[in-house]
């Protein structure tokens, strides 16, 4: 464990500066290059860029609180960029590059942001084009080069002849500044923009030892958006405070291989990612002998019992321990290969994971640790790693407080929440009551300690006749069946439950499954709760067509306006508001 600084203030770069000073050899960063080759980075090397960039940022004009936008993928240009934003006392602000340009250039006109990093010309060249008339702002090239343009490199060699000016720059920081705004994914409404200290990231960070120990034999690979909270605290700065090594990926497409042939230690991904593992896994099984399906779910059988019981915290029966070591031996250890063999942490964050998904890889030996975390929270609760509960976003990290009002509604109260919204005071004080924040979040906690989110206190749909019925759970059970892609619950306000579902494969093929589906999930419900009619989507729910988040997180009023047409026919032709 690193030793922390006694320097005050403490930013998010005194952190990166005791790493360094603990590993200074030790690898940091990998940075993919093309042809399956990576360029290195030790700690040393990433501190040395980031003061450099620090340096030339300012002698560009940049000055201490303002925004700067980064428009880029998660690389190591991204990590180096933000980390000198920081360090340079400017706010680092940065944009989903999977929304469309349009809207990306709506948030950067928004953020008030004079100067963008952007990851190279195309990217620059679209947003120009998507934004009409000109924007009034100097671009920095992270990657690549023009005519004109200053890149990411140059900042660096600025930097170096001025590098004597650091330790001044680095003085005027206060851990009380802001260093992130982060804009929020929208799913109940538009989107809005967080600002968080230094102080609230490095808080977050100091948690890592307690409930994330990582070290310097680890490793992880970075694919998620850097704008989302999960990826920039979680695979961005926590490494920073561990020591642990991020290899970078090429993309989606690439990953799969990335994680054989890299082998990480530790993975986070959204569910969306582990629900396409668990129907790869089902399919493939299918498709083999009867005897080998026979073997398998024997096998899924034995290791669901034994999760059931450390989960419970029971002891497991000797003749259940050797009857799982031989399933693990011959099953299981070969699907987890696929991971690289290696996986010691499996987390799933961003979205809520389905409880029948985390109780079938905890079944196979690789129990999937839920936590959960917001924009203006930052990283609140996390599973134990020696006992998860399915289902459960585990324990609060240290430091954290919550309480459940009288509606249900999460409040949270730490150091690491945000100061408010960017210029919208208004919102920010319907969430921030008294040194406590309004999560929007429906929750329970069990007698141990481990809390549970049920839904979302602005998606409650509340049923003709008053009953009260929480989306998020029950679509949640859909997520076991493979051939189902995304749900949607309907009903509030009127007289019975329905749903649209969106399928991976031809509709007409997959009626059957998601038939079963329904019925099977019907059986696990109170009447009022139960889908009485439901329709097959011809497409999947969308970011281009503002019906998903970046996050992939559906947006209800959003789905419902587009097939509104669909909905009405369900209530007997009935208007949908």
């Amino acid at each position: 464990m690193v030793a922390l600084s006694r320097m005050k203030p403490r930013i998010v770069y005194s952190v990166l500066e005791e790493t360094a000073a603990a590993y200074p050899k030790g690898v940091a960063l990998q940075q993919p290059i093309g042809g399956g080759k990576y360029r290195a980075w030790n700690w040393s090397e990433y501190r040395d860029a980031v003061r450099q960039i620090t340096v030339g940022l300012r002698s560009i004009g940049i000055v201490k609180g303002e925004i700067v936008a980064l428009q880029s993928e998660t690389r190591v240009e991204f990590y180096l960029a933000d980390l000198g934003l920081m360090t340079a006392g400017a706010i680092s602000a940065a944009l989903y590059t999977s929304l469309p340009f349009p809207d990306q250039v709506r948030t950067l006109r928004a953020s008030d942001a004079r100067f963008v990093c952007v990851e190279n010309v195309k990217a620059m060249r679209s947003l120009q084009e998507a934004a009409g008339e000109p924007l009034n702002v100097r671009w920095i090239l992270l990657t690549g080069e023009a005519d004109g343009l200053m890149t990411l490199e140059e900042i660096r060699a600025l930097g170096e002849q001025r590098i004597a000016e650091f330790d001044q720059i680095r003085e005027e920081n206060a851990d009380t500044d802001h260093a992130v705004l982060y804009m929020t994914s929208g799913a109940t409404g538009e989107p809005k923009m967080g600002l968080v200290t230094h102080r609230a990231l490095v808080s977050n960070m100091d948690h890592a030892p307690f409930v994330l120990p990582l070290t310097r034999d680890d490793v992880t690979i970075a694919f998620l958006p850097s704008a989302h909270i999960a990826q920039r605290v979680v695979v961005e700065l926590v490494p920073i405070r561990q020591g642990s090594c991020v290899w970078f990926s090429e993309g989606l497409s690439k990953l799969p291989v990335e994680i054989r042939n890299i082998r990480p230690t530790f993975l986070l991904a959204p569910p969306r990612v582990w629900e396409r593992v668990y129907a790869n896994i089902s399919v493939e099984i299918k498709k083999r002998p009867a005897a080998i399906r026979k073997l398998f779910y024997m096998g899924l059988g034995v290791g669901s019992e034994v999760s059931r019981l450390r989960q419970a915290g029971k002891p497991v029966p000797v003749w259940m321990r050797a009857s799982l070591k031989f399933f693990d031996r011959i099953v299981f250890s070969k699907i987890r290969e696929r991971l690289g063999g290696r996986l010691r942490i499996a987390a799933s964050g961003a979205a809520p994971l389905g409880k029948d998904l985390a109780e079938f890889f905890a079944a196979i030996g690789m129990p999937l640790i839920e936590g959960y975390g917001l924009t203006e929270g930052g990283v609140v609760a996390l599973n134990p790693l020696d006992r998860p509960k399915a289902g459960s976003i585990g324990k609060l990290l240290p430091n954290i407080e919550a309480r459940i009002e009288s509606d249900g509604e999460l409040l949270l109260k730490s150091p690491c929440l945000f100061t408010g919204y960017y210029k919208d005071p208004e919102a920010s004080a319907a969430v921030l009551h008294d040194g406590w924040l309004a999560t929007g979040d429906i929750a329970e906690v069990d007698e141990e300690g481990y809390w549970y989110i049920t839904g979302r206190k602005k998606e409650l749909i509340v049923s003709s006749n008053g009953k009260k019925i929480y989306p998020a759970r029950i679509e949640g059970l859909f997520k076991r069946e493979p051939l189902i892609n995304q749900v949607l619950l309907i009903g509030d306000r009127l007289p019975y439950v329905t749903a649209l579902f969106t399928v991976n494969g031809a509709p007409e093929e997959t009626k059957p499954a998601v038939e079963k589906a329904v019925k099977d999930v019907n059986k696990q419900l109170s009447s009022f709760e139960q889908i009485r009619k439901y329709r097959i989507i011809e497409r999947d729910f969308s970011i281009d067509q503002g019906e998903v988040t970046p996050t992939m997180k559906i947006r209800r009023n959003r789905v419902l306006e587009n097939f509104r047409a669909v909905v009405s026919d369900m209530y007997l032709g009935k208007e949908i508001d």
